[in-house]
């Protein structure tokens, strides 16, 4: 069956900064985030690090959501800084082992390897092509929270909206960096994947996906 094509780009989404900073927000436990049957935004927004595990299963995606392509770009320029498109699905195979060793969190984790001048970038934009299954999907969002070491960098909100099934979706979201000091680029130049992100992706305020990255800014050196 063909999909029904929906697009979606620029002002096809609203774009929230977390209030952290407007008002405390009591840390929570990642244990216990673990041990709950639904993991809401407001939860994942007190997280006061990276997280050690992924806090739902991928079998939670119970809306076929796949993210097919993946661009970045600096806005001011235009350049293109990374860009990658997941290739079409290899026929099914009927070795029953060779299907059991299939990693369950392949395609949560990506490492990222930038150059120095990447710390120096005000603002990219980030545009993610992905296909729904056979349910609509309602109230799509995404919590990005950028951590160094322990120090939280800055987290990012997006909403995505009303998806229909079948459809394949393309948004740009637009990412505002943090400002650092030169001494913190330095420190994460000589600390390559010591930042990291955690990605949780809601429907209706449930967290349906939680992908991982981490990033070295070394390359070139």
């Amino acid at each position: 069956m063909s999909a029904t094509t929906g697009k979606k780009k620029g002002g096809g989404f609203l774009t929230r900064q977390a209030k952290a900073k407007d008002k405390a927000i009591e840390p929570v436990n990642e244990e216990d985030l673990l041990r709950k049957d639904v993991v809401a935004p407001e939860d994942v927004l007190r997280l006061n690090k990276i997280t050690d595990k992924y806090l739902c299963p991928p079998e939670a995606n119970v809306y076929g959501i796949d993210f097919t392509r993946f661009k970045l770009r600096d806005m001011e320029s235009g350049a293109v800084l990374f860009e990658v498109a997941k290739p079409p699905p290899a026929y099914d195979s009927d070795d029953e082992a060779e299907q059991e060793e299939i990693d369950p969190h392949a395609g949560r984790f990506v490492r990222y390897q930038f150059t120095p001048q990447f710390l120096k970038l005000k603002t990219v934009g980030a545009t993610v092509e992905f296909v729904v299954g056979e349910k609509p999907v309602n109230k799509f969002r995404m919590i990005e929270r950028h951590f160094f070491k322990e120090k939280l960098l800055k987290s990012f909100d997006f909403e995505f909206g009303f998806c229909i099934p079948h459809s394949r979706n393309t948004v740009e979201h637009i990412y505002e960096f943090p400002p650092l000091t030169p001494d913190e680029v330095d420190d994460m130049v000589q600390h390559p994947f010591d930042t990291r992100s955690d990605s949780f992706y809601f429907v209706e305020d449930k967290l349906i996906m939680h992908n991982k990255a981490d990033y070295a800014y070394n390359g070139g050196t």
